[in-house]
């Protein structure tokens, strides 16, 4: 198997990927209608007010760049040779769509398995269905972890990546008491539960796990590219010399 047919399963793996996100996000807006028929659910906010259908945006839009970079950037590790599509790819990778990807997916599921009700009521079976659960909650951290596997990319100094990462999370924390002055219903029925002294340690611990969650994606990216990622170093000393 030569370089030409690893370069084309790659794309069609970013092809799949964009594509399968892109739909699962047209499907959820168009198809999922919840009955507004409790104080559980609120219209307010739209699908937005949910970080699983954000995320999906993200992944969409993450696969969709990888894929252009395919055809019209490089996936060389040399920064001399890095187009901007190429650097944006990799940041939103590294900053958004690999630590959120692993956030949503762990928490999700960490959630569900102490009780689903908390996280996705099984009143809400009738109108999200299986498959699209799994692509919005188990196929983004698949198909992120093969990309980690597979394609190999820069990630930015750390400070910008997680600066990037904390203020995406501190925004969707707004949002979310945004949604809940304005409806008086809380996004997550798992904030119900909860008063606000252990509301903040949720917090706390959900912006702990998704920077641990960039923590894990750069410490293994560093140890599966070692060998890329230090001439991609040795290229840039050159280049500054």
């Amino acid at each position: 198997m030569n370089a030409s047919f690893f370069t084309m399963l790659r794309i069609l793996f970013h092809l799949f990927g964009a594509i399968q996100f892109f739909y699962g996000c047209y499907y959820d807006y168009v198809y999922v209608n919840i009955p507004i028929t409790s104080t559980t659910v609120t219209p307010y906010g739209g699908k937005f007010k949910y970080l699983t259908y954000l995320d999906a945006m993200i992944q969409t839009a993450y696969f969709t760049l990888a894929l252009l970079n395919d055809l019209i950037g490089n996936n060389e590790p040399s920064p001399s040779e890095k187009p901007l599509i190429r650097r944006v790819k990799d940041t939103v990778f590294s900053a958004l769509a690999f630590p959120l990807a692993i956030f949503v997916g762990v928490s999700f599921w960490g959630i569900y398995a102490v009780d689903r009700e908390l996280i996705l009521p099984r009143s809400m079976d009738a109108y999200f269905p299986l498959w699209l659960n799994h692509v919005m909650h188990t196929n983004i951290v698949v198909f992120i972890l093969i990309e980690l596997l597979t394609s190999f990319r820069m990630y930015p100094k750390r400070k910008v990546g997680l600066s990037i990462l904390s203020a995406f999370m501190v925004c969707y924390l707004v949002w979310v008491h945004v949604i809940f002055y304005n409806s008086g219903i809380w996004v997550y029925p798992i904030l119900n539960v909860l008063n606000w002294p252990l509301r903040v340690c949720f917090y706390i611990f959900c912006l702990v796990l998704a920077c641990g969650a960039y923590s894990l994606g750069e410490t293994v990216n560093k140890a599966v590219w070692s060998t890329e990622v230090e001439k991609t170093v040795r290229s840039g000393k050159k280049k500054a010399k």
